[in-house]
C-alpha cells in the first residue's frame, strides 16, 4: 500500500481512510518522513520556518467539566488551594505583561466557570484591542463558547458574532482532543461529542474569523479514531476554508486522573509518525505546527524534515500544561537558533501567518552543519544524536 499512497501523492490525490491509518501503522517512518517533507515545500516556502512570539496566560482555573487528561482545574468551591479567577483588569495586567515582552499574539483561555458572567468575555476582547491593537486576542476556545452560550442565553452564533464585533479576528482550536464519539466519551464526556467542536469552529469561520484545528493524542484512542479526526477536519476545512493551520501533541500523564489507566506515554517517533500522516491526509491544510514545546527541542527540530513548516509559538507564559510537571522555556533567539541547526531560515509571522520579519538562515551558525542533521533521500537509518526514543513508538514512563 506504501508504493500507492506515495504514488497518489505525488499525483495530488486525496487519500482514504484505509490509507490514513496504513500511514499510522505500517508505512515507513523515515521514507514517510521524506514524503511528507515533499510535500510541505510544494506548499510553503522550503527555506523558511516560521514562528510567532506569542504568551498563553489563564483568566480562571475554575472548571465545570472534570476532564480525566487536565491536571489544571479546580472545581467550583474547591478548598484546593490556587483556585482563581481574574476579572477584566485582571486579563489587561497579563495583556500589558505580554506587550512588555514583545509578544504579537496573546492565547487566552481558562476553565468553564459558570460564576463568570456574559459580559466579561466581549469586555476583554474589546478592551484588548482598544489598549494593545497591535496584539492579536487569540482567544477562548469552543466549550468556552458554549459555557458562554449558556451563561447568557444566545446562540453559539450569537455569541461568536458578539466576540467578532469585540475585535476578535482568530480563534484557537483547544478543546478537540480526539474528534471521535467513543474517546470524547471517556476522557471528555462533558464536552459532547465531535461535532460541539466543529460545530463553533464552523460558526466562528462563517462569522469572519479564522482558527486552528488541534489534536492531542496518545491516550485511549485507536489509530482509526485518530484519522477519524484528521476526516472531520478535513471535511470541514473543505467546507469552510477557515483553518490557518494543525497543530498535533501528545497527551503528558502526569497527575492528571486518568495517569493511572494510560501506562505508556507516546514517544518521539510516534509524534513524527502523527505529524507526517497528517501532512499527507490533511492535504487542504497550508500549515502544519512542530511542537518544541510539548514534544522537546530536539524532537521539535527533527519534525520540521517530517512535514511540519511552523514551530509555533514562544509561550513566554504556560500553566497547563506545567501542572503536569511538564515544563519546556525557549527565548526568542533560541527559537531562531533551532530553526537555523535544522536546516531553515527563521521568519517572524503573524497569528494569520503573515510574515514580519525574515532573520539570517542557517548561514548565520557560528559553526553551519551543527545540530540537527537534513534528512536526505535513501536516508536508511536514524543518526545516533537523535533522541534514543525514536528507537520505539512508546516511552515508558511519566510526564
Amino acid at each position: 500500500m506504501w508504493s500507492t499512497i506515495e504514488d497518489k501523492v505525488r499525483r495530488g490525490e486525496r487519500l482514504t481512510s484505509a490509507e490514513g491509518v496504513h500511514l499510522l501503522t505500517e508505512a515507513p517512518l523515515l521514507e514517510l518522513g521524506v514524503l511528507a517533507h515533499e510535500v510541505r515545500s510544494r506548499r510553503s516556502d522550503p527555506r523558511l520556518v516560521t514562528y510567532v512570539l506569542d504568551t498563553n496566560p489563564n483568566y480562571t482555573n475554575v472548571c465545570t467539566v472534570d476532564c480525566h487528561f487536565c491536571a489544571f482545574y479546580r472545581k467550583p468551591g474547591s478548598k484546593a488551594p490556587g483556585a482563581y479567577t481574574h476579572d477584566v483588569e485582571g486579563v489587561m495586567r497579563m495583556m500589558e505583561a505580554a506587550d512588555q515582552i514583545g509578544a504579537t499574539t496573546v492565547l487566552l483561555q481558562g476553565g468553564l466557570n459558570p460564576a463568570i458572567p456574559w459580559e466579561f468575555y466581549p469586555a476583554i476582547v474589546r478592551e484588548s484591542r482598544r489598549r494593545w491593537p497591535h496584539i492579536t486576542p487569540h482567544f477562548f476556545s469552543a466549550p468556552e463558547i458554549h459555557q458562554m452560550a449558556a451563561v447568557s442565553g444566545l446562540t453559539v452564533r450569537g455569541v461568536l458574532e458578539a466576540l467578532h464585533a469585540a475585535g476578535q479576528t482568530t480563534f484557537p482550536g483547544g478543546g478537540a482532543e480526539i474528534l471521535a464519539k467513543r474517546v470524547r466519551q471517556r476522557v471528555s464526556a462533558k464536552k459532547g461529542g465531535p461535532e460541539t467542536w466543529l460545530d463553533v469552529h464552523r460558526e466562528a469561520h462563517r462569522v469572519g474569523m479564522r482558527s486552528t484545528a488541534t489534536m492531542m493524542y496518545g491516550h485511549v484512542e485507536t489509530d482509526a479514531e485518530i484519522v477519524e479526526h484528521f476526516d472531520h477536519i478535513r471535511g470541514l476545512q473543505d467546507e469552510t476554508k477557515g483553518f490557518t493551520a494543525f497543530v498535533p501533541w501528545s497527551y503528558k500523564r502526569g497527575n492528571t486522573p486518568m495517569e493511572a489507566r494510560v501506562p505508556h506515554v507516546a514517544g518521539a517517533s510516534r509524534y513524527l509518525r502523527v505529524l507526517a500522516a497528517s501532512r499527507l491526509y490533511l492535504d487542504n491544510f497550508d500549515h502544519i505546527q512542530a511542537s518544541w514545546f510539548g514534544e522537546g527541542k530536539k524532537t521539535g527540530q527533527i519534525a520540521l524534515h517530517f512535514g511540519a513548516d511552523d514551530f509555533g509559538g514562544t509561550l513566554f507564559e504556560e500553566y497547563v500544561h506545567l501542572a503536569t510537571g511538564h515544563l519546556n522555556k525557549v527565548t526568542q533567539p533560541e527559537i531562531e537558533t533551532l530553526i537555523r541547526e535544522a536546516g531553515f531560515t527563521p521568519a517572524q509571522r503573524t497569528t494569520l501567518y503573515e510574515i514580519l520579519r525574515v532573520s539570517d538562515g542557517p548561514e548565520a551558525l557560528a559553526h553551519p552543519g551543527d545540530g540537527v542533521p537534513l534528512f536526505v533521500e535513501g536516508l536508511s537509518e536514524l543518526p545516533a544524536e537523535y533522541p534514543a526514543e525514536l528507537e520505539g513508538e512508546e516511552r515508558p514512563g511519566g510526564g
